[in-house]
């Protein structure tokens, strides 16, 4: 009788490379801290060691960062324009979704064809024609028009991400649950909603990331002052200005 059982060497490739991947993955995180505890002088001064342990150490940058400059507001306008975002793409695409996998309505054939051509596009060529817009609704230079913008930008794949969660949920539950009273909304709500956890889940950590990390709108949008901007502009602003040897 055969055994199934990988050999020790199968085992210890496999094991070797998932080492690889797992220093690969984490050492770039690492390395950023390790620049964090370096003195401005030192940043570009690396050798073997100073590369994978700190050599010298120092917390001024983190002096500088908490006391010398804005970041918990910088922090605080990125977490207000990610939360908020994430809120309005689950309220939104969750429903448009559940309408688009559930009822017939005229243009929903051609709502569905307009999204896919949207993603074909990138955001970029939008950035002039949005910040127009926004200025012409006073929302240039404001939170909510950033939010508005983010919005806008990810409720195409968050409303297709979860219409094809509702498309594989049996319309047998929803009609039994209509049969003991509940309306189409009571149905999306107590039956269709729950059951969506999965995908509601992956559609807020969409949004949350768009909102949080993305750069070029935040930066054409929010050009000052330095109070209103968001943590990965001010970052980036930050990175251009130390001076390093």
């Amino acid at each position: 009788m055969t055994s199934n059982r990988p050999s020790f060497l199968a085992l210890l490739g496999q094991h070797f490379i998932l080492i690889l991947m797992a220093i690969f993955v984490i050492y770039p995180v690492w390395f950023v801290v390790l620049a964090s505890l370096r003195p401005g002088d030192r940043l570009l001064t690396l050798d073997l060691i100073s590369m994978f342990v700190p050599t010298v150490v120092t917390f001024e940058n983190y002096r500088i960062m908490l006391v010398e400059e804005p970041f918990l507001i910088w922090f605080r306008n990125s977490l207000f324009v990610a939360g908020f975002t994430t809120i309005a793409c689950l309220l939104i695409a969750t429903s448009a979704a559940f309408a688009f996998s559930r009822f017939e309505f005229v243009g929903r054939r051609m709502g569905l064809i307009l999204f896919l051509a949207l993603q074909a596009f990138p955001g970029v060529l939008a950035l002039v024609p949005i910040a127009q817009i926004l200025s012409a609704f006073g929302l240039y230079r404001n939170h909510w028009g950033l939010i508005l913008a983010y919005v806008s930008g990810v409720l195409v794949f968050t409303t297709w991400n979860m219409k094809g969660f509702f498309d594989t949920l049996p319309k047998e539950i929803e009609e039994a649950a209509m049969i003991d009273g509940c309306g189409p909304i009571q149905s999306f709500v107590r039956v269709a909603l729950p059951l969506a956890r999965p995908a509601i889940a992956v559609t807020a950590l969409f949004g949350f990331m768009a909102g949080w990390g993305e750069f070029a709108l935040a930066s054409v949008l929010i050009p000052a002052p330095d109070e209103k901007k968001t943590l990965m502009v001010a970052l980036f602003r930050l990175a251009n200005n130390i001076d390093t040897p």
